[in-house]
């Protein structure tokens, strides 16, 4: 059986002008496919955990303005406040120093960061009638390891086809990493979204880490479908038409927090996520969804997989044969695979997309008949064949509805 993992890609530090991939761990996964142990839900209080991003401001000395809540547990971590404002949290990656709390996300601004370079090379009651969207007969089950499908280039412009679809960008570890990610709507702010959807592994490293940094999304990356020699000298106009939008906000689910791993892990089937954003330079006052025009619904409560007919999944693979600058889309009738039977079945399709695909959004056919984002990419084998996203349920929506409660009076 080959090798899975989550498929975001990472890159090592920066040098003066180059890059080199670092090689990914992965873990062999048993003939019977089970990964996970039982996973507990999160409570309905406290869905995901909340995710407390401030975003600091930088008081006009150059120094990042730390909220006064998160003062207190980064003395907890032994973290010099000195430091950390002049961009400790950019370098220190100690295990113990490295902020993984649900209440611990910050992310703060730091305009120009996200350079065109930087960017190109930043390479989850009996008696009640049965619903017909009912999935019970899909758990515990894993069906025929899907044919793999072809990655099929999105045509350009991108925000012609896939308006809601971008690329995120953060630093780890490992140095700059990159993912996909959509823009969804926001119950309580009807067309002027600013949410974001993509994978938990993209915003936190699970059981063994904790929150990634400079998270920023670019809607539309590269629009306009350039080589990697032709975005040598683009300027920042072309490569991100509709702007950097930096995260003020991530949450995923308590079971990712806890439990998520390099390959996946206990988390796998829970390894989701949602961004609240805010633009790099204050934006002239439209949010996301009015700056690109538009933002997918997220349906949670799909059908089961015999009804799908088909699912679409976009992203930026970066990993070879890709390099990571433009957008593909692969398109396939769901599978299912379950990691472990006390857990959520995943959806699975045939694709050749790779490493910095995770994240992007799966859509399909909603019940109303219009597109309606169903998933995400999760994991895949590292010889690239086939995708599997989490199915979207009540942790999903427990997550979507906190962040958007949270920024309901803005």
């Amino acid at each position: 059986m080959r090798p899975i993992r989550p498929l975001f890609a990472a890159r090592s530090g920066r040098s003066t002008r180059s890059r080199t991939s670092p090689v990914a761990a992965a873990v062999a996964l048993g003939a019977a496919l089970v990964l996970t142990a039982t996973a507990c839900g999160p409570s309905d209080d406290n869905a995901g955990g909340d995710a407390s991003a401030s975003q600091p401001s930088d008081g006009g000395d150059g120094k990042v303005q730390i909220p006064d809540g998160l003062k207190d547990k980064l003395k907890d971590h032994g973290i010099d406040l000195d430091e950390w404002t002049h961009g400790g949290w950019k370098k220190n990656w100690d295990k113990d120093k490295w902020l993984r709390e649900a209440g611990e996300f910050i992310n703060p601004i730091i305009k120009d960061l996200w350079d065109p370079e930087r960017m190109r090379d930043a390479d989850k009651n009996p008696d009640r009638k049965v619903d017909d969207n009912d999935i019970s007969g899909d758990q515990g089950v894993t069906d025929p390891t899907p044919k793999p499908v072809n990655a099929a280039a999105v045509k350009t412009p991108y925000h012609d086809q896939v308006a809601e679809s971008g690329k995120l960008f953060f630093d780890g570890p490992e140095g700059s990493m990159v993912c996909s990610a959509t823009v969804v709507k926001d119950p309580a702010h009807p067309g002027k979204s600013n949410m974001v959807w993509t994978a938990g592994h993209c915003v936190h490293a699970g059981a063994e880490g904790g929150w990634y940094r400079n998270m920023v999304f670019v809607p539309s990356y590269n629009n306009s479908g350039k080589s990697v020699d032709e975005l040598q000298n683009a300027p920042k106009e072309e490569v991100a038409p509709y702007g950097v939008w930096w995260g003020d906000w991530a949450q995923t689910s308590d079971q990712w927090i806890e439990q998520g791993g390099p390959t996946g892990g206990k988390g796998a089937p829970y390894d989701f996520a949602v961004i609240h954003v805010t633009p790099e330079k204050g934006g002239d006052g439209k949010s996301l969804e009015e700056t690109v025009g538009s933002a997918l619904p997220v349906d949670f409560n799909a059908p089961a997989v015999p009804k799908i007919d088909a699912m679409t999944a976009t992203g930026y693979p970066a990993a070879p044969p890709f390099d990571g600058q433009k957008a593909f889309q692969c398109a396939d009738k769901p599978g299912r695979l379950s990691l472990s039977k006390p857990d959520p079945t995943m959806y699975r399709i045939g694709c050749t997309m790779t490493g910095g695909s995770s994240g992007g959004g799966w859509v399909a056919q909603g019940q109303d008949g219009k597109p309606a984002l169903v998933s995400n990419t999760s994991i895949g084998p590292v010889t690239a064949g086939w995708l599997a996203g989490p199915r979207l349920g009540k942790e999903a929506k427990g997550i979507y509805g906190a962040v958007s409660k949270k920024f309901a009076g803005q």
